[in-house]
């Protein structure tokens, strides 16, 4: 194989390795979320606002990675 092959297989699999974590823990946190709404419907605005909080730092997480495989493919 030569190096071009090998540049573009990393960087699949950094983002591909990258995202995994987050769409598992951002399921998780929506599924937590609306398991605590459902238990306390009172206390839907709080949850909303922290789960939504908690699935923007998950969600970040992926934009690192993608960050990470665009400096892997373009150097």
């Amino acid at each position: 194989m030569d190096k071009e092959a090998i540049k573009l297989i990393v960087t699949g699999a950094t983002i591909c390795l990258g995202a995994i974590a987050p769409a598992l823990s951002i399921g998780w946190i929506g599924s937590k979320g609306v398991d605590a709404i459902g238990r306390n419907p009172e206390a839907a605005d709080k949850v909303t606002s922290s789960m939504i909080l908690a699935i923007a730092f998950a969600e970040a997480i992926a934009i690192y990675a993608l960050v990470v495989s665009l400096i892997l493919y373009f150097v």
